[in-house]
């Protein structure tokens, strides 16, 4: 094998693995954003049960007028 495309095949390794670390490092970022949407989703949706749980009666019937 000759120098320059040995040269070539190392360059275009380390290309792929620069792009290969870009990308994980986006879905790692993307996959943490989610993580913390679905706790904030969780927290509210506790908070929502122990306010119903505290008082049962409200929300269970709308008044309406005509």
């Amino acid at each position: 094998m000759d120098i320059v495309a040995l040269s070539m095949g190392l360059s275009q390794t380390g290309l792929q693995q620069d792009v290969n670390l870009s990308l994980m490092d986006k879905t790692m970022n993307q996959a943490e954003t989610k993580g913390q949407g679905m706790i904030k989703m969780l927290e509210e949706s506790s908070v929502k049960t122990m306010q119903h749980s505290v008082q049962p009666h409200l929300g269970g019937s709308v008044d309406l007028k005509a």
